[in-house]
């Protein structure tokens, strides 16, 4: 997937990961949209996880990467988002079958839970799987796509 777009952002608990992995994804060849913070002033999460959102919804790029303290916070935020499949990881496998068995088009990581190191491996297992599509996980997808609904009394 070099070449491919990746909108990256945190909030103060994550944004050493972030600075960490987008200087990484740039050496990787990726084209990286950092939409913030510059700093580890405190930052309201659900305010990046929209900004990631809405970069993915106008197509200015092709996956995103989001990183609070535990990645949960960010994880139900950008999910209230109808086109949006986030996933939060904390190892390969789980990016892997994020990817391949999800769909997902944002990587979730928690930058007080996850090491470095393993925040790497995660972000590269995930931009280099493929999602195997067809049968049932397709199905699965497209289901989970129409669960966007409110629920009445």
């Amino acid at each position: 997937m070099q070449g491919k777009r990746i909108l990256i952002a945190s909030d103060h608990a994550g944004y050493r990961m972030k600075e960490y992995l987008d200087s990484w994804l740039r050496g990787q060849g990726y084209v990286v949209i950092d939409v913030g913070p510059s700093d580890e002033t405190p930052v309201d999460y659900p305010d990046k996880a929209y900004l990631v959102a809405q970069g993915l919804y106008d197509r200015e790029a092709d996956l995103g990467i989001l990183i609070c303290g535990t990645g949960i916070g960010m994880s139900i935020a950008v999910n209230k988002y109808n086109h949006i499949r986030g996933a939060l990881v904390f190892t390969p496998e789980m990016a892997a079958l994020a990817r391949s068995h999800n769909n997902a088009n944002v990587l979730i990581l928690g930058g007080r839970t996850t090491s470095l190191e393993t925040a790497v491996k995660c972000t590269e297992t995930f931009l280099n799987t493929p999602f195997e599509g067809g049968g049932r996980h397709e199905r699965r997808v497209l289901k989970t796509g129409r669960m966007n609904h409110d629920f009445e009394k």
